[in-house]
């Protein structure tokens, strides 16, 4: 059997989500990205997401997982097009004057908080392949006012920037959809300034849970096959160049999967 093009059908999957955004049919971005039921049982409702816990159905992905007040203040756009699993800004500690990096950027929620952060003498980059998330994530950039964002198409395995032009990176539930997961690492080492640092959100599996499991637990597409284990995380940062590194878990997405937090930073030169 053929292998499938993981990244193309990433790519159909979230234009088809923005689009949802722009002229909605019923459904929400995430349920669009969710529909092949990758944490939960099937949704009672055509537009909801599976994307919550069988327990309480707390929310595990989208845009509940901001504050009211940081949603409050963004284009109602950018805020739809929220598919990530976590809220990178928490654990980035971006300052003012800082370049930052978003990979996945999608409809810019996370490249306009970021924005506001680092202020105008500062500067977010945000990366994407997907054609019709950048003209939405440009939009919202455009409704918010956000004169130091910019948005480059791309993809996460090869970096269209500089080396040594980033003080920081961030994601949001991106880097496990990556079918070259090194190639990511090795870019963003690549791209950051001595000293700078990763503040990632993404889906990681517990260390006893096999590929395998992983792939019953749901698609591709939707988060959960493609996660690295806490343990395969770690090592693969390591492998890098990146020191200090930690994977903290945050909240379930699936049994045995997590949202999770990643930490990690680039030696400052001549310093190992």
């Amino acid at each position: 059997m053929e292998k499938p093009d993981i990244r193309e059908e990433v790519r159909v999957r979230y234009a088809e989500a923005a689009r949802a955004v722009s002229d909605p049919d019923g459904r929400t971005a995430l349920a669009i990205v969710d529909s092949d039921q990758c944490c939960a049982p099937s949704p009672a409702a055509a537009g909801a997401s599976c994307c919550a816990t069988e327990v309480d159905e707390t929310p595990v992905f989208g845009p509940e997982l901001y504050s009211a007040l940081d949603r409050d203040d963004l284009p109602v756009e950018a805020v739809a097009a929220s598919l990530g699993c976590g809220n990178p800004l928490m654990i980035a500690d971006l300052h003012e004057g800082e370049v930052v990096l978003d990979l996945g950027s999608g409809g810019g929620i996370d490249v306009l908080l970021s924005a506001k952060r680092v202020g105008g003498t500062g500067h977010v980059y945000g990366l994407d392949m997907t054609e019709e998330m950048l003209e939405l994530a440009r939009a919202n950039a455009a409704r918010a006012g956000a004169t130091n964002a910019e948005f480059l198409q791309g993809v996460i395995e090869d970096i269209p920037l500089p080396a040594e032009s980033v003080d920081v990176v961030i994601s949001n539930c991106v880097v496990n959809l990556s079918p070259d997961k090194p190639a990511v690492f090795a870019e963003v080492f690549r791209v950051l300034r001595p000293g700078g640092r990763i503040g990632i959100s993404d889906v990681v599996a517990e260390d006893d849970l096999s590929p395998e499991d992983r792939a019953a637990r749901g698609s591709l597409v939707g988060c959960i096959a493609g996660a690295l284990s806490r343990a395969e995380y770690l090592q693969l940062l390591g492998e890098a160049g990146f020191v200090e590194p930690e994977v903290t878990f945050t909240h379930q997405a699936a049994p045995q999967m997590h949202g999770a937090v990643v930490r990690a930073r680039k030696p400052t030169q001549g310093i190992t």
